[in-house]
Protein backbone atom coordinates (compact mmCIF):
# COMPACT_ATOMS: atom_id res chain seq x y z
CA UNK A 1 0.00 0.00 0.00
CA UNK A 2 1.99 3.19 -0.96
CA UNK A 3 0.61 6.92 -0.93
CA UNK A 4 1.47 9.71 -3.69
CA UNK A 5 4.33 11.48 -2.04
CA UNK A 6 3.88 14.81 -2.79
CA UNK A 7 0.30 14.94 -1.85
CA UNK A 8 -0.50 17.01 0.91
CA UNK A 9 -2.53 15.88 4.03
CA UNK A 10 -5.53 17.01 5.58
CA UNK A 11 -4.87 16.76 9.60
CA UNK A 12 -8.07 18.86 10.13
CA UNK A 13 -10.19 15.06 9.65
CA UNK A 14 -8.13 14.13 12.52
CA UNK A 15 -7.91 15.27 16.25
CA UNK A 16 -5.05 14.19 18.64
CA UNK A 17 -5.72 14.01 22.10
CA UNK A 18 -3.07 11.30 22.47
CA UNK A 19 -1.76 12.23 26.38
CA UNK A 20 -4.12 14.71 27.06
CA UNK A 21 -6.35 13.96 29.97
CA UNK A 22 -10.23 13.89 29.81
CA UNK A 23 -11.98 15.73 32.95
CA UNK A 24 -14.67 14.11 35.11
CA UNK A 25 -16.46 11.30 34.72
CA UNK A 26 -15.61 7.64 34.68
CA UNK A 27 -15.34 4.42 32.55
CA UNK A 28 -16.33 1.06 33.81
CA UNK A 29 -13.83 -0.34 31.48
CA UNK A 30 -10.63 -1.06 32.39
CA UNK A 31 -8.12 -3.90 32.11
CA UNK A 32 -7.88 -7.84 33.17
CA UNK A 33 -10.94 -9.30 32.52
CA UNK A 34 -13.42 -6.30 32.34
CA UNK A 35 -11.67 -5.14 29.74
CA UNK A 36 -11.63 -8.38 27.44
CA UNK A 37 -15.20 -8.71 27.98
CA UNK A 38 -16.11 -5.15 26.74
CA UNK A 39 -13.68 -5.97 23.73
CA UNK A 40 -15.67 -9.47 22.93
CA UNK A 41 -18.78 -7.18 23.33
CA UNK A 42 -17.61 -3.92 21.52
CA UNK A 43 -14.72 -4.40 18.98
CA UNK A 44 -16.15 -2.73 15.40
CA UNK A 45 -19.58 -2.65 16.89
CA UNK A 46 -20.41 0.83 15.34
CA UNK A 47 -22.22 2.83 18.15
CA UNK A 48 -20.79 4.09 21.05
CA UNK A 49 -19.98 3.13 24.36
CA UNK A 50 -22.93 4.23 26.26
CA UNK A 51 -24.61 1.62 24.11
CA UNK A 52 -22.52 -1.28 25.39
CA UNK A 53 -23.14 -0.31 29.15
CA UNK A 54 -19.47 1.02 29.64
CA UNK A 55 -19.73 4.78 30.92
CA UNK A 56 -21.65 6.34 33.74
CA UNK A 57 -24.02 8.40 31.90
CA UNK A 58 -24.54 11.28 28.90
CA UNK A 59 -22.87 13.81 30.71
CA UNK A 60 -19.37 12.89 29.38
CA UNK A 61 -16.95 15.36 28.44
CA UNK A 62 -16.16 15.23 25.06
CA UNK A 63 -12.65 14.81 24.00
CA UNK A 64 -10.33 18.05 23.34
CA UNK A 65 -7.25 19.50 21.43
CA UNK A 66 -3.88 17.88 23.05
CA UNK A 67 -1.06 20.53 23.77
CA UNK A 68 0.85 17.45 21.87
CA UNK A 69 -1.01 17.86 18.60
CA UNK A 70 1.06 14.74 17.10
CA UNK A 71 -0.58 14.41 14.08
CA UNK A 72 -0.87 18.03 12.79
CA UNK A 73 2.49 18.54 13.74
CA UNK A 74 4.31 15.54 12.00
CA UNK A 75 1.52 14.40 9.04
CA UNK A 76 2.11 16.73 6.27
CA UNK A 77 2.33 14.94 3.23
CA UNK A 78 2.08 11.41 1.50
CA UNK A 79 5.72 10.59 1.96
CA UNK A 80 4.68 11.09 5.36
CA UNK A 81 2.45 8.74 5.52
CA UNK A 82 4.19 6.31 3.52
CA UNK A 83 6.84 6.23 6.73
CA UNK A 84 4.89 6.62 10.08
CA UNK A 85 1.73 4.63 10.73
CA UNK A 86 -0.43 7.59 12.51
CA UNK A 87 0.41 9.52 9.35
CA UNK A 88 -0.73 6.22 7.56
CA UNK A 89 -4.07 6.39 9.36
CA UNK A 90 -4.63 9.87 8.22
CA UNK A 91 -4.10 9.57 4.63
CA UNK A 92 -6.68 6.61 5.10
CA UNK A 93 -8.81 8.95 6.32
CA UNK A 94 -8.55 11.23 3.59
CA UNK A 95 -9.20 8.96 0.81
CA UNK A 96 -12.23 7.27 2.49
CA UNK A 97 -14.20 10.68 3.22
CA UNK A 98 -12.74 11.85 -0.47
CA UNK A 99 -14.62 8.48 -2.21
CA UNK A 100 -17.41 8.89 -0.06
CA UNK A 101 -18.04 12.02 -0.65
CA UNK A 102 -17.71 11.47 -4.39
CA UNK A 103 -19.69 8.44 -4.17
CA UNK A 104 -22.68 10.51 -2.18
CA UNK A 105 -22.46 13.84 -4.92
CA UNK A 106 -22.82 10.93 -7.71
CA UNK A 107 -26.25 9.53 -5.81
CA UNK A 108 -27.61 13.10 -5.99
CA UNK A 109 -26.98 12.84 -1.94
CA UNK A 110 -24.90 14.99 0.69
CA UNK A 111 -22.01 13.49 2.64
CA UNK A 112 -20.93 14.94 5.96
CA UNK A 113 -17.22 14.27 6.55
CA UNK A 114 -16.49 12.92 10.22
CA UNK A 115 -13.27 13.36 12.09
CA UNK A 116 -11.49 10.49 13.51
CA UNK A 117 -10.10 10.86 17.47
CA UNK A 118 -6.85 9.82 18.17
CA UNK A 119 -6.87 8.92 22.08
CA UNK A 120 -4.52 6.86 24.41
CA UNK A 121 -6.19 4.92 26.99
CA UNK A 122 -9.57 6.91 27.93
CA UNK A 123 -11.23 9.47 25.86
CA UNK A 124 -14.74 11.31 26.52
CA UNK A 125 -17.23 10.73 23.71
CA UNK A 126 -20.58 11.93 23.13
CA UNK A 127 -21.86 8.78 23.28
CA UNK A 128 -20.17 8.25 26.89
CA UNK A 129 -16.19 7.88 28.18
CA UNK A 130 -14.70 4.38 26.53
CA UNK A 131 -11.25 3.05 27.49
CA UNK A 132 -8.86 1.26 24.76
CA UNK A 133 -10.30 -1.93 26.10
CA UNK A 134 -13.00 -1.17 23.77
CA UNK A 135 -11.50 -1.18 20.60
CA UNK A 136 -12.38 1.05 17.54
CA UNK A 137 -15.84 2.84 17.74
CA UNK A 138 -18.13 4.87 15.56
CA UNK A 139 -20.15 7.96 18.25
CA UNK A 140 -23.44 8.63 16.06
CA UNK A 141 -24.04 11.06 18.80
CA UNK A 142 -20.71 13.21 17.68
CA UNK A 143 -20.49 11.39 14.59
CA UNK A 144 -16.64 10.87 15.53
CA UNK A 145 -14.72 7.97 14.75
CA UNK A 146 -12.17 7.05 17.79
CA UNK A 147 -9.25 5.03 17.50
CA UNK A 148 -6.37 3.94 19.97
CA UNK A 149 -3.10 2.93 17.73
CA UNK A 150 -2.30 0.80 19.78
CA UNK A 151 -5.47 -1.28 19.06
CA UNK A 152 -2.78 -2.44 15.60
CA UNK A 153 -0.74 -3.33 17.46
CA UNK A 154 -3.38 -5.81 19.26
CA UNK A 155 -5.06 -6.78 15.75
CA UNK A 156 -1.60 -8.95 15.52
CA UNK A 157 -0.54 -9.81 19.20
CA UNK A 158 -4.00 -11.18 20.90
CA UNK A 159 -6.03 -11.83 17.46
CA UNK A 160 -3.84 -13.30 15.48
CA UNK A 161 -3.86 -10.85 12.45
CA UNK A 162 -0.70 -11.29 9.81
CA UNK A 163 -0.36 -7.86 10.03
CA UNK A 164 0.38 -4.72 7.70
CA UNK A 165 -1.13 -1.13 6.18
CA UNK A 166 -4.16 -2.23 4.67
CA UNK A 167 -4.86 -4.71 7.40
CA UNK A 168 -4.90 -1.19 9.18
CA UNK A 169 -6.66 0.78 6.84
CA UNK A 170 -9.69 -1.71 6.54
CA UNK A 171 -10.13 -1.45 10.29
CA UNK A 172 -10.33 2.61 9.36
CA UNK A 173 -12.64 1.75 6.36
CA UNK A 174 -14.72 -0.37 8.72
CA UNK A 175 -15.52 2.38 11.22
CA UNK A 176 -16.20 5.03 8.20
CA UNK A 177 -18.56 2.31 6.69
CA UNK A 178 -20.54 2.80 9.85
CA UNK A 179 -20.54 6.73 9.72
CA UNK A 180 -21.84 6.31 5.72
CA UNK A 181 -24.40 4.06 7.40
CA UNK A 182 -25.84 6.52 10.02
CA UNK A 183 -25.71 8.81 7.35
CA UNK A 184 -28.06 6.53 5.75
CA UNK A 185 -30.53 5.88 8.76
CA UNK A 186 -29.44 2.76 8.34
CA UNK A 187 -26.97 2.21 11.83
CA UNK A 188 -29.62 2.61 13.83
CA UNK A 189 -30.97 -1.04 13.02
CA UNK A 190 -28.14 -2.76 14.96
CA UNK A 191 -29.60 -1.03 18.24
CA UNK A 192 -32.68 -3.47 18.58
CA UNK A 193 -31.07 -5.47 21.74
CA UNK A 194 -31.15 -8.35 20.15
CA UNK A 195 -27.85 -10.78 19.36
CA UNK A 196 -27.51 -13.91 17.19
CA UNK A 197 -25.84 -14.74 13.57
CA UNK A 198 -29.14 -13.44 11.96
CA UNK A 199 -29.23 -10.20 13.63
CA UNK A 200 -29.78 -6.58 12.85
CA UNK A 201 -26.33 -6.29 14.58
CA UNK A 202 -24.50 -8.72 13.10
CA UNK A 203 -25.95 -7.15 9.50
CA UNK A 204 -25.26 -3.88 10.04
CA UNK A 205 -21.69 -4.95 10.98
CA UNK A 206 -21.30 -7.16 7.44
CA UNK A 207 -22.63 -3.84 5.73
CA UNK A 208 -19.88 -2.38 6.81
CA UNK A 209 -17.58 -4.71 5.93
CA UNK A 210 -18.98 -4.45 2.38
CA UNK A 211 -18.79 -0.57 2.38
CA UNK A 212 -14.97 -1.07 3.40
CA UNK A 213 -14.50 -3.20 0.19
CA UNK A 214 -16.03 -1.03 -1.61
CA UNK A 215 -14.00 2.06 -0.77
CA UNK A 216 -11.01 -0.19 -1.24
CA UNK A 217 -12.11 -1.02 -4.95
CA UNK A 218 -11.84 2.90 -5.68
CA UNK A 219 -8.99 3.70 -3.51
CA UNK A 220 -6.33 3.92 -6.25
CA UNK A 221 -8.81 5.60 -8.50
CA UNK A 222 -10.06 8.08 -5.93
CA UNK A 223 -8.43 11.84 -7.02
CA UNK A 224 -7.34 13.71 -4.11
CA UNK A 225 -8.03 17.66 -4.11
CA UNK A 226 -4.70 18.88 -3.34
CA UNK A 227 -3.06 17.43 -6.59
CA UNK A 228 -5.59 15.80 -8.71
CA UNK A 229 -4.42 12.39 -8.47
CA UNK A 230 -5.03 9.43 -6.45
CA UNK A 231 -3.64 9.62 -2.75
CA UNK A 232 -3.74 5.89 -3.00
CA UNK A 233 -0.62 5.21 -6.00
CA UNK A 234 -0.99 1.11 -5.00
CA UNK A 235 -2.65 -1.36 -3.51
CA UNK A 236 -1.72 -4.78 -4.17
CA UNK A 237 -3.22 -8.48 -3.72
CA UNK A 238 -1.10 -8.76 -1.18
CA UNK A 239 -2.82 -6.02 0.50
CA UNK A 240 -6.08 -7.28 0.28
CA UNK A 241 -5.35 -10.64 1.50
CA UNK A 242 -4.01 -8.56 4.15
CA UNK A 243 -7.76 -7.07 4.99
CA UNK A 244 -8.91 -10.11 4.87
CA UNK A 245 -7.61 -11.35 7.18
CA UNK A 246 -7.86 -9.12 9.63
CA UNK A 247 -11.66 -9.41 8.96
CA UNK A 248 -11.86 -12.85 9.97
CA UNK A 249 -8.85 -12.22 13.13
CA UNK A 250 -12.45 -10.31 14.48
CA UNK A 251 -15.06 -12.78 13.96
CA UNK A 252 -17.29 -13.35 16.40
CA UNK A 253 -16.08 -17.73 16.48
CA UNK A 254 -12.45 -16.67 16.22
CA UNK A 255 -12.94 -14.26 19.07
CA UNK A 256 -14.98 -16.44 20.72
CA UNK A 257 -12.73 -19.49 20.61
CA UNK A 258 -9.41 -17.70 21.17
CA UNK A 259 -11.25 -16.35 24.41
CA UNK A 260 -13.60 -18.19 25.94
CA UNK A 261 -12.51 -21.43 24.46
CA UNK A 262 -15.96 -22.31 22.48
CA UNK A 263 -18.43 -20.63 19.81
CA UNK A 264 -21.76 -19.58 20.86
CA UNK A 265 -23.27 -17.94 17.39
CA UNK A 266 -26.47 -17.21 19.36
CA UNK A 267 -24.70 -14.14 21.27
CA UNK A 268 -23.13 -13.08 18.20
CA UNK A 269 -22.65 -9.42 17.29
CA UNK A 270 -20.46 -9.16 14.40
CA UNK A 271 -20.85 -12.32 12.63
CA UNK A 272 -18.02 -14.93 11.62
CA UNK A 273 -14.87 -15.03 10.17
CA UNK A 274 -16.04 -16.58 6.74
CA UNK A 275 -18.82 -13.48 6.64
CA UNK A 276 -16.93 -10.96 6.84
CA UNK A 277 -14.31 -11.97 4.80
CA UNK A 278 -17.51 -12.07 1.98
CA UNK A 279 -18.87 -9.32 2.82
CA UNK A 280 -15.43 -7.36 2.23
CA UNK A 281 -15.11 -9.36 -0.85
CA UNK A 282 -18.17 -8.47 -2.19
CA UNK A 283 -17.45 -4.71 -1.63
CA UNK A 284 -14.05 -5.11 -3.10
CA UNK A 285 -15.17 -6.78 -6.08
CA UNK A 286 -18.30 -5.12 -7.21
CA UNK A 287 -17.14 -2.02 -6.09
CA UNK A 288 -20.57 -1.15 -5.75
CA UNK A 289 -22.86 -0.02 -2.89
CA UNK A 290 -26.18 -1.36 -3.68
CA UNK A 291 -24.45 -4.52 -3.65
CA UNK A 292 -23.97 -4.30 0.42
CA UNK A 293 -27.42 -5.08 1.25
CA UNK A 294 -26.96 -7.48 4.09
CA UNK A 295 -30.34 -7.40 5.20
CA UNK A 296 -32.00 -9.41 2.40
Amino acid sequence: MQFDDDAQLDTSEVQDVRGSRIPGGRATVGGGLAGLIALLLGLFLGVGPDNLGLSSGSDQPAATASSLAQVQQTCRTGQDANTKDDCRTVAVVNSAQDFWDQEFTRRSARYTRSPTVFFSRQVGTACGTATSAVGPFYCPGDRKVYLDLGFFDELRSKFGASGGAFAQAYVVAHEYGHHVQDLMGTLSRSQDGRTGADSNAVRVELQADCYAGVWARHATTTNDESTGRPLITSLTDADIRDGLDAAAAVGDDRIQERFQGRVTPETWTHGSAKQRQQWFDQGYRSGDMARCNTFR
